[in-house]
């Protein structure tokens, strides 16, 4: 099929991972006659997909990339700058919105307690 589709995959570069509630292992995967070694996660298009689709690793990541980037830019968000809040909104619309939006509609299946944790930072992040 890959042959008739004229791609070539990299097998190195690789994971595959099923999607499944079950615990046990899943099948193996080979392509073009190397096995892909299977992963609990993996990352695509800058979503963590997880084997069971809970989007706690993609929650955690983003929570930790927000984090760093208000850390960067608390000097100019904080309480003690002189910014206008006008224009400390258009930098939070801008630049930290988009961290914790991208892919929502996907991940909007995740557990309460897990969309808590982002909801905790962009609260936190909006009241500095």
């Amino acid at each position: 099929m890959v042959k008739r589709w004229s791609i070539k995959a990299n097998e190195n570069k690789s994971t595959h991972v099923t999607f499944t509630l079950k615990r046990e292992n899943c099948p193996k995967v080979a392509l073009n006659g190397n096995q892909i070694p299977q992963g609990k996660t993996v990352k695509y298009l800058g979503i963590s997909l997880d084997r069971r689709l809970t989007w706690r690793t993609h929650i955690f990541a983003k929570t930790k990339q927000l984090g760093l980037k208000f850390q960067q830019m608390y000097w100019i968000l904080g309480r003690k700058s002189e910014l206008s809040i006008a224009h400390k909104l258009l930098i939070y619309k801008t630049i930290l919105k988009p961290i914790w939006t991208y892919g929502i509609p996907l991940w909007a299946t995740a557990s309460n307690s897990n969309i808590e944790i982002l909801q905790d930072i962009k609260v936190k992040s909006s009241e500095q």
